[in-house]
C-alpha cells in the first residue's frame, strides 16, 4: 500500500491510498468464503462452492465489492498510523479507480485533531457576578417550608382562593352523560387550576352540600372540542392552616431549637447554591476565554455528526412526550433553520471544549483510574436505572465506553484547569472552589450509601 496526505484544513485531511491488487487477495478470498456460505448451489455442499461458480451464480463484481468494502476501512488504519494522524469522526470515502486485477485507487477524507497552542493557565482570569442573597430569598424558602407543614382544618363557609374542596363532578354534552365525565370525592386546591378550565372560578363562592354548573371545552375522548356542561357538587370547604412562626415550628420543622437558627441554616444551604453556580459561570467564561485564546478551530465533519446526534435527541424526546419537530418549532416560534443554527452554534463550541481538553490531557499525560472510571459507570447507570454491570456491558455492546472514559478524562482535565486560573467576582473578591468541592464530596458520599 502506497499513501499521501494532503492538507485540506487545520482539521481536516485527505488521505489518497493505493493498494496492489495483490493485497487485496486476503479480502477476496474472505468474500468468496463469507458468499460461499450464503448461496446454495445443487451438487454442492454449502461453504464448498467453488469460485468460478460463485462467480456465474452472484457475478464477480459483487464479489469485489464485498473484498473492497472489508479492505478499505483497515487499509485507512494502516495509512493513518503510518502518517501519524489523529482523527477524528468517520472517513468519507470515496473510489477513484479499481479494475479488477489492478490496484484500488480511493481516497479518504476525515477530520483529524488541530495542533493547538495552550496559553498560560496561570495568566487566565475570569470575572463572575458577585453573590448576592436577599432576605426575600430566605423568607420564600420559610414559606415553602410552612406550606409543607400546613394543616387542613374544615370551615362552614363557602370556598374561596387556596382552600381545598372535596368535590363532585358530572359533566354532560346536549343533555347526554359524558363517557367517563363523571368523578367523585376529588380533593382540589381553589385556584390551582389542576383540573377542568372554569371549574376554580365556578367553585369559589360555593358552600359544603350546595352545586354549580359552568361550561368548560372538552380535550379528550368522543366528545373533544365541544362544549360541554359540568355539574360541580362541594362536599367539603378546608381552609390552609399554616403553623404560627415561632421555635416551635422551628424544632418540628428542622433540626434546629430556634427560628434564628433554622433561618441561618437555610441562609447557609442558599449561599452554598449561588457559590455553586458562581463557579459554574466562571468555568463557562474560562472554557469560552481559552478556546478564544487558543484558535481552536471546529472540524467540520465532527460538527456534523454532533448536530445530527443532537437532533436525533430531540426528536426521539418530543417523540417520548407524543409531540413532532413541527409541534415543537410552534410553540418555540422558530424555524427548522434557526434551530439547526442554534445546534450547529452550541455543537461547535462543544466540540472545540473537547478538542481544548483532549489537548491539555495530552500535553498533561491524564489518566484515568480504575476507581474513577469506575464510579461515573455507577452514577451513569443509577440515572439509568439499571445495574452498573448490566450499564457497562451495554456499553462495551454499543462500543461507547471509550467516549465514556474520554468524558471522565475531560471532567479531570476540568477540574484540574479550575484550580490554576483566577475566578475573582465584580468587587474584586477571589472566588473560592470550597463550595464545588463540598458538594461534589457530598455527592459521592450519596452514591457510596
Amino acid at each position: 500500500m502506497k499513501s499521501t496526505v494532503e492538507t485540506l484544513s487545520p482539521t481536516r485531511v485527505r488521505l489518497a491510498i493505493e493498494v496492489p491488487f495483490v493485497e487485496l487477495e486476503p479480502s477476496l478470498q474472505k468474500a468468496y468464503r463469507e458468499i460461499g456460505q450464503q448461496v446454495q448451489v445443487p451438487g454442492f455442499r454449502r461453504g464448498k462452492v467453488p469460485a468460478a461458480v460463485i462467480d456465474q451464480r452472484v457475478g464477480r463484481g459483487t464479489v469485489l465489492n464485498e473484498a473492497v468494502q472489508e479492505a478499505i476501512p483497515q487499509q485507512i488504519l494502516a495509512a493513518v498510523r503510518e502518517h501519524d494522524l489523529k482523527t477524528l469522526g468517520r472517513p468519507e470515502v470515496e473510489i477513484t479507480e479499481f479494475n479488477d486485477g489492478d490496484s484500488l485507487n480511493f481516497t479518504a477524507e476525515v477530520d483529524v485533531r488541530p495542533e493547538i497552542t495552550l496559553p498560560d493557565l496561570a495568566t487566565v482570569e475570569v470575572t463572575v457576578d458577585e453573590l448576592q442573597i436577599d432576605d426575600s430569598e430566605i423568607d420564600e424558602q420559610v414559606k415553602n417550608l410552612r406550606e409543607r407543614f400546613a394543616t387542613l382544618k374544615t370551615v362552614e363557609r363557602a370556598a374561596q382562593e387556596g382552600d381545598y374542596v372535596q368535590i363532585d363532578l358530572h359533566a354532560t354534552v346536549d343533555g347526554e352523560d359524558v363517557p367517563g365525565g363523571s368523578a367523585s370525592n376529588i380533593s382540589h386546591e381553589v385556584g390551582s387550576k389542576q383540573l377542568l378550565p372554569g371549574l376554580d372560578e365556578a367553585v369559589v363562592g360555593v358552600a359544603a352540600g350546595e352545586s354549580k354548573t359552568f361550561t368548560t371545552q372538552l380535550v379528550g375522548g368522543d366528545y373533544a372540542g365541544r362544549d360541554a356542561d359540568v355539574a360541580v357538587t362541594v362536599r367539603t370547604v378546608k381552609e390552609k392552616e399554616l403553623p404560627e412562626l415561632d421555635d416551635e415550628f422551628a424544632q418540628m420543622a428542622s433540626e434546629f431549637d430556634t427560628i434564628e437558627e433554622l433561618r441561618n441554616d437555610l441562609r447557609e444551604r442558599v449561599t452554598r447554591g449561588k457559590q455553586v453556580e458562581q463557579i459554574y459561570a466562571a468555568r463557562d467564561k474560562a472554557l469560552e476565554q481559552l478556546v478564544a485564546a487558543a484558535e481552536v478551530p471546529a472540524p467540520e465533519g465532527v460538527v456534523r455528526e454532533e448536530v445530527a446526534s443532537r437532533k436525533q435527541a430531540m426528536v426521539d424526546q418530543l417523540e417520548r412526550i407524543g409531540a413532532t419537530m413541527e409541534d415543537y418549532l410552534a410553540s418555540e416560534e422558530k424555524t427548522e433553520e434557526q434551530i439547526d443554527t442554534e445546534l450547529t452554534e452550541a455543537a461547535t463550541q462543544g466540540v472545540k471544549v473537547q478538542l481544548l481538553l483532549d489537548t491539555v490531557a495530552d500535553a498533561e499525560n491524564v489518566e484515568v483510574s480504575d476507581d474513577e472510571f469506575g464510579h461515573e459507570i455507577v452514577h451513569r447507570a443509577q440515572h439509568a436505572g439499571m445495574a452498573p454491570q448490566q450499564y457497562y456491558d451495554q456499553l462495551v455492546r454499543s462500543g461507547t465506553a471509550p467516549a465514556v472514559y474520554g468524558d471522565v478524562r475531560r471532567g479531570k482535565v476540568l477540574s484540574s484547569i479550575m484550580e490554576r486560573i483566577t475566578i475573582k467576582d465584580a468587587a474584586g473578591n477571589e472566588v473560592s472552589l470550597d463550595a464545588l468541592r463540598a458538594a461534589n464530596e457530598a455527592e459521592h458520599h450519596n452514591h457510596e450509601h
